[in-house]
């Protein structure tokens, strides 16, 4: 059964892994998510853990990098360069952005680029806007999407806070019918440190967003998927819910 649950209401890339996203009105949502997304990360050198990715978590500083530029050339769109938390633009794959985040992170760094993208878990993710709202109303900071770093943000009807937990095992269907773009929802997004960074400061809250999503709903918030069809999506556009009744 085919059920309306919303909107597209924001589609978000982050081109390289922890830093700032990007926002766009479409984009092609292919076998290894949004094209463009999570394709570049900085490999943290000598790191034996089977993790050498630097994140935020270790580096909050990543998340005031901002991507810029264009380059189709690979047939997805990619950055060129990157603006720094002191405002200068500097190439992406050059030494001064390299050395600057080494510095920072006191380690030897290096840039990867991977063509199926690097992903913690899955390479789509989904939250509401409603969701968003109760978490960051019950932290006491102002509505901010960008805290929690999804791809696909929606504006659902009416559905209540952390309903995304009950779409794990159904599809997401983009557009009017059945043969659109899709997403399996695979897993509920367990959340970390990261929700909790300022986005304009990277500064840590005394973890206020993060406990309480931990009261709110057991430390998830929104969920993963897979793609099982794919297809260009855009803002605005429609998003059914597909689940086989048990």
């Amino acid at each position: 059964m085919m059920k309306l649950i919303g909107q597209v209401r924001e589609l978000v890339r982050y081109p390289i892994k922890s830093m700032a996203g990007t926002s766009t009105e479409s984009a092609f949502l292919g076998w290894h998510g949004l094209n463009g997304d999570r394709r570049f990360a900085f490999r943290r050198l000598g790191d034996q853990s089977g993790f050498p990715w630097l994140s935020a978590s270790s580096l909050p500083e990543l998340i005031l990098y901002k991507p810029l530029g264009l380059d189709e050339s690979a047939g997805e769109p990619l950055p060129t360069h990157v603006r720094t938390p002191a405002g200068t633009e500097v190439e992406l794959r050059s030494t001064a952005l390299e050395s600057e985040i080494a510095e920072r992170l006191r380690g030897p760094v290096e840039l990867m680029q991977l063509k199926h993208g690097i992903f913690d878990d899955a390479s789509i993710s989904v939250i509401s806007q409603t969701t968003i709202d109760t978490i960051c109303r019950e932290a006491g900071v102002e509505f901010d999407a960008r805290r929690f770093r999804s791809n696909i943000l929606l504006e659902t009807e009416d559905v209540g806070p952390f309903e995304e937990d009950t779409w794990v095992g159904g599809r997401l269907v983009f557009g009017g019918n059945e043969t659109g773009p899709a997403v399996s929802v695979t897993a509920r997004d367990v959340r970390c440190m990261m929700i909790s960074l300022d986005p304009d400061t990277a500064k840590q809250e005394e973890g206020r967003v993060l406990k309480s999503v931990v009261r709110l709903n057991a430390n998830n918030a929104g969920v993963y998927g897979t793609v099982v069809q794919t297809g260009t999506i855009r803002v605005g556009q429609s998003v059914s819910l597909i689940k086989e009744s048990a």
